[in-house]
Formats: structure tokens, sequence, C-alpha cells
């Protein structure tokens, strides 16, 4: 048994699909399934129930996938060990990120670690933050950008702050004046206005909703998209209003802009953090990045 083979397997049970592992292994279908085959033969047990359209896990597969993970993990926890003892300057950490949070942090983030780590390569992931803790728990990232709260019992955390939500309204919109009036509108005001919402999957979706439902009454979605900036784009034309976590509204964009005005109090809020797998050893790569990130977020977060 060799350890490429638990890796193909692990690859295997991911995409459920032979072409796409061979794909993201970067090796030929045909190398995957010998491989596979010759694994089994040495096991003596079938892992994977093929079909015609898809890839099952047997019982002996589950339990297989379960321990070669595992295998993995202490692989790459004394690889990375021996790597912080022998003082490399090197290394490589790979970072997950809701895209337009990302976007809007990342470029403060990296320049600076970037110049105290020049050595060591970042690899960025984006998706949505559902699938971001799928990927984080089962190792493909070593930590991620996310906010509170996560759906997956096996990460762990570190709190980067709070980023509160602001009102975003078009801007002949009555409430957009208020600002400068020094008036906040409450959630409460939004029961009757259209809203314009990113897609289910998420995150932010879900908490736009829950801020709403908490507030007493159902957003009337008119329009959902999977870009937070098609989103506040169609809030600038006037098609409806929206939430913004703070540090997107910040951003300066070149046409199609929306009036973004702070809530009333109790002003919501959401936890930004960074999460990896419980129990995943950290190196000093990555130790380094969560610094840089926390000290970014908390420089932004005081302007």
């Amino acid at each position: 048994m060799e350890l490429r083979q638990l890796q193909y397997a692990l690859q295997i049970a991911a995409e459920r699909n032979f072409s796409r592992a061979a794909d993201k292994l970067h090796i030929a279908q045909p190398s995957l399934s010998q491989q596979l085959s010759k694994l089994e033969k040495e096991l003596g047990v079938l892992l994977f129930q093929r079909n015609t359209s898809s890839v099952e896990l047997t019982h002996a597969g589950e339990k297989f996938v379960e321990q070669a993970q595992t295998i993995i993990d202490a692989v790459e926890l004394l690889r990375q060990e021996m790597s912080d003892i022998s003082q490399l300057r090197t290394g490589h950490v790979v970072v997950g990120s809701m895209p337009i949070t990302g976007a809007h942090l990342l470029p403060h983030v990296l320049p600076v670690f970037k110049r105290k780590f020049a050595e060591v390569e970042i690899t960025l992931l984006e998706d949505s933050s559902m699938n971001l803790e799928k990927l984080t728990a089962s190792g493909q990232t070593d930590l991620s950008l996310l906010s509170l709260p996560l759906e997956i019992p096996t990460l762990a955390y570190e709190v980067l702050g709070e980023e509160r939500i602001d009102l975003a309204v078009p801007p002949e919109h009555p409430f957009a004046s208020r600002s400068a009036a020094g008036i906040r509108t409450s959630l409460e005001e939004l029961k009757d206005e259209p809203f314009i919402v990113l897609k289910e999957g998420q995150g932010f979706r879900k908490m736009t909703v829950e801020l709403c439902r908490g507030a007493g009454f159902e957003p009337r979605i008119v329009f959902e998209s999977n870009n937070m900036e098609t989103v506040q784009s169609l809030v600038a034309t006037g098609m409806g209003v929206t939430l913004v976590p703070h540090f997107i509204a910040r951003a300066p964009r070149s046409e199609f802009v929306p009036v973004y005005l702070p809530l009333a109090e109790p002003v919501p809020s959401r936890t930004l953090v960074v999460a990896y797998r419980r129990g995943r050893y950290l190196s000093k790569a990555a130790e380094a990045f969560i610094e840089t990130f926390k000290t970014t977020v908390k420089d932004l977060s005081d302007e």
C-alpha cells in the first residue's frame, strides 16, 4: 500500500467521479483506475461501487477513507513539524476565502504578509461559505476566512473581529438622506421594502434573512444573485434594498453605487473568523498568516 494510493482513494471519495478525480490529481483516468484496482486487490475488498453515472463508497470504503484521511493528516503534520523545526524560511499555505469578502480584505493582508515572509507561497481558494467549510474540514485548505456560525462541528476557529452590517439603498430612496441628518434606520422599517439578496448556499444570504426575521418580518425578495457586486449594483438602479457587510460597503466603485447607511441600535454585525480543522497542526507560516489577518482587520475596523 502506497501513500499516493491513499490520496487517490480520498480524491475519488471526494469527487464521486473518476474523471473529475483524475483531473484534480493531474493523472490519466486509466492510471487512476489501475491504481485503485491494485489497491483493492491488495486489500481484498471493494472500496467503491462503480455505477454508470457515479461512484459510491462501499462499507469497507467508508472505513478505509476514514483511516486514510487520518494517515494523510499525520504525514502532513510530520512534514510541517519537521519544516518548522528546521527553521526553513519557505512554506506553503492554502487559504480559503469567500469571494467578495476576500476581494476587499485580502488586498490589505497579502502585501503585508509577503513583505514579512516573501518566500512563503500562498494559494488562494475561493468558494461559497458552505463549500469552504467542507473543504476546510477535509483538509483541502489550511485555513479559511469565514463568518460565524459555523455549521461543521469539526472546525475550530480564531476570531478576527466584528464587522458591522450596513443598509444599502438606491440614491433616490427616501432613506438615502437620513445619514446626513443623523437619522438611523431600524431593521423594522424595512418590512415593506423589496430585497435583493445573494442566492441560497451563501452565508450572508442566510444572515440577511435571519436578521429580517429577528426584526419581525420575512424579507420580500425580488431578485437573487451569486455576486454581491451585482446585488449592490441592482440596488443602485432602484430595484430594491439590501444589507451589506461594512468592509464591502466601504469599497469604491466606478458606477451604480448605492447609498450606504449605518443601521440603528442594536447595530447588527457578523463575526469574521479564520477557521481550520480541529486538531490540525498549523505551520508557522499559517500561524503568521492568521496573525497578519488579525492585525489587518483590527486596523480596518479602527478606521
